[in-house]
């Protein structure tokens, strides 16, 4: 998909996800239906989610844990990719610096660090070592509501 200035104007209005295709649209001087396709295909393209984050310190039952991972091989994308579908998972990355990925993970307390380790990570080969960082106190991160 192109990504031109029209799009992240859109993009940038929906911050808040609440805002109708109609204000946008007449904002930015477009048809609402312009807005609404533009919209739709860039979700169907998995470039962009309209949803509700919410801050899990505010949620007693949630818990936020960051994990660095290092593989034993350099199948980096590929390893990202089988950790993003692990129950818990809200993001993997590959990135630079001492860590091949960084997991960030929402736990509860039906889904314990301990469970996240012993039921899910457990599933995947080709783990070196893992560093695990439980997050204490966050400032702008916001998570998905876990539906327990």
């Amino acid at each position: 998909m192109d990504f031109d200035d029209i799009n992240l104007a859109i993009i940038n209005h929906l911050k808040d996800g609440r805002k109708p295709f109609k204000k946008i649209a007449d904002i930015l001087g477009l048809a609402e239906g312009t807005v609404r396709a533009r919209v739709k295909k860039l979700k169907d393209e998995g470039i962009l989610d309209i949803t509700a984050l919410v801050n899990p310190e505010s949620l007693p039952s949630q818990s936020v844990s960051i994990v660095g991972v290092c593989l034993t091989d350099m199948n980096l994308v590929k390893k990202a990719e089988q950790f993003s579908t692990l129950r818990g998972v809200i993001s993997a990355c590959v990135v630079t610096g001492r860590f091949d990925l960084i997991i960030t993970v929402l736990l509860s307390k039906d889904f314990p660090l301990v469970y996240f380790y012993t039921e899910e990570m457990s599933k995947l080969q080709g783990i070196r070592s893992v560093e695990t960082f439980v997050v204490y106190k966050s400032f702008n991160l916001k998570v998905p509501l876990l539906v327990t």
